[in-house]
């Protein structure tokens, strides 16, 4: 791994406030790729900060680069003109820090030193990321988004495809191929089979051949993502995720038959699949299809994560590295909109006692149920059970799958006085034993909320025991006001989900 990733972002040029107006800083990142130039500029806990801004540009640096290796003055002028946007739009934001990088377009192009010139009279200090660079970032982005990876992470440019090897937390091998997808229409036109050996030579010969057996590839890049755009588009699946959206390899081969037989009028109408992808679908999805051939991989997983943020995951401290990003972004999202900032690590601890039995991964779901537990105190009271439901399936959370928001979104339905049936589409995303489980955490949480006003102190000087016939809340004597009709009707309904008769 080379000192580069690991730098922190620079501050950006011209006149900026040290901090943005709200105190929190602002960090952006430009990303001059092959395909596309986009700004995201985040905001938050350092772990996993929010998305505050994310525009892109379809500047196709890349396109035609192999016929004549050189960035067409068009792509250019585009390019530039992006630059110049986003180097605006930082300074407005008050941006603190900005970090802006370019990958293989501008780094095999014989005139990238124009563009490169043109950010350099913006202000704008340009780090140009070898292969391996870039391979490493895109790495650690997918260990950022999701820590226990273990596989292969293909990440898919406009110029260049790099393989990079993941386990227990760190970037092992990787390599960089010039098989970014604006290349591959020229090699598929030179007649049948030709990717197919163009591709098994570069595995070959760079000891990456036959290298995924038995493990996960973990697309990176906006090609892939849109294939998997277009895989939940065809199957109607019911959650517009994309992260840790997973594809076997046969799904890979029915899209491609899909692609050849459909127009582009018809792929354009697909929900978030942007026009500029859709032209290239076909030959992303067939590199991937002899990728996985030659790699021996079976199973696919997006990734929503990538180089960007693998930039920003290098340059934490180790002890910020290891933070749980799940963990972080709910607790944050619970500080910000629920009512108490500290209810609901206080309310996890209160209904743990109740569930010794739940493995690691529940337990972990069910903290980040407790952490969301008071999002939605501010909707309307008939609508705060699918509020719940909302944040849980659709928040911008890491590191949890589909049945994982699913088991968080029971537990919050139920919490938020949704009852105990499931809704849609909960039960196509989770097994019933898992929603089972969301819903006496929910009854519990719900008990815990309106016996202690969403306070601290009550949480502090009760408790629950579970003794295996009686459920009993231990109250002080100088509480016993809490235990109201409304306590008193939620701690029996508890009692009775769980088997027991309630007690104080």
């Amino acid at each position: 791994m080379t000192a580069l990733i690991f730098r922190k972002p620079k501050p950006v040029g011209g006149p900026l406030a040290p901090a943005a107006a709200n105190g929190a800083p602002r960090t952006g990142i430009i990303d001059i790729g092959s395909n596309s130039i986009r700004l995201v500029v985040y905001q938050g806990p350092e772990r996993l900060p929010a998305t505050l801004f994310n525009e892109k540009v379809m500047a196709g640096l890349g396109r035609g680069l192999a016929d004549t290796g050189a960035i067409a003055t068009e792509a250019l002028k585009v390019g530039a003109d992006a630059l110049a946007r986003f180097a605006a739009v930082a300074r407005e934001m008050e941006v603190t820090r900005l970090r802006t990088v370019a990958t293989a377009a501008v780094r095999d192009a014989s005139n990238g030193a124009v563009l490169l010139d043109a950010a350099r009279d913006l202000g704008l200090d340009v780090e140009l990321l070898s292969g391996e660079q870039e391979a490493s970032g895109a790495g650690y982005g997918v260990l950022s988004a999701i820590p226990e990876a273990d596989g292969i992470v293909g990440d898919l440019g406009g110029g260049s495809l790099e393989l990079i090897r993941v386990s227990n937390g760190e970037v092992r091998d990787r390599v960089s191929f010039p098989l970014g997808v604006l290349r591959i229409a020229a090699i598929r036109n030179k007649g049948p089979g030709a990717l197919q050996r163009v591709v098994e030579h570069a595995l070959r010969t760079s000891g990456w051949l036959g290298k995924g057996k038995g493990l996960p590839l973990y697309l990176v890049g906006g090609s892939w993502r849109a294939l998997a755009r277009l895989d939940m588009h065809v199957n109607s699946y019911p959650l517009p995720v994309i992260h840790q959206y997973a594809m076997p390899r046969s799904a890979i081969d029915r899209l491609g038959r899909t692609i050849s037989h459909v127009n582009k009028a018809w792929l354009r109408a697909v929900p978030g699949l942007s026009a500029g992808r859709a032209a290239t679908l076909g030959d992303a999805d067939a590199l991937l299809a002899v990728l996985l051939k030659h790699l021996g991989t079976e199973t696919t997983i997006v990734s929503a994560f990538g180089l960007r943020e693998g930039l920003l995951y290098g340059a934490l401290d180790p002890a910020v590295r290891a933070q749980d990003p799940l963990i972080v972004a709910t607790r944050d999202e619970g500080q910000r909109h629920g009512r108490f900032a500290e209810h609901g690590d206080l309310l996890d601890t209160w209904i743990a006692p109740l569930f010794p039995r739940d493995a690691p991964d529940m337990a972990r779901l069910r903290l980040a149920a407790c952490l969301l537990a008071d999002v939605g105190w501010r909707a309307n009271p008939e609508f705060r059970a699918e509020r719940g439901v909302e944040v849980a399936l659709h928040g911008n959370w890491v590191a949890v799958d589909a049945r994982g928001r699913a088991v968080m979104a029971q537990a919050l339905f139920t919490s938020l006085g949704g009852g105990t049936e499931t809704p849609a589409p909960l039960a196509m995303l989770a097994p019933a034993i898992d929603l089972k489980r969301a819903v006496l955490w929910g009854l519990a949480m719900r008990l815990g909320q309106r016996m202690s006003g969403g306070l601290a102190g009550p949480l502090q000087r009760t408790r629950l025991i579970d003794d295996g016939s009686l459920l009993t809340l231990k109250v002080a004597p100088e509480d016993r006001v809490l235990y109201s009709e409304t306590v008193e009707r939620r701690h029996g309904a508890l009692a009775t989900a769980l088997g027991r008769k309630a007690a104080v």
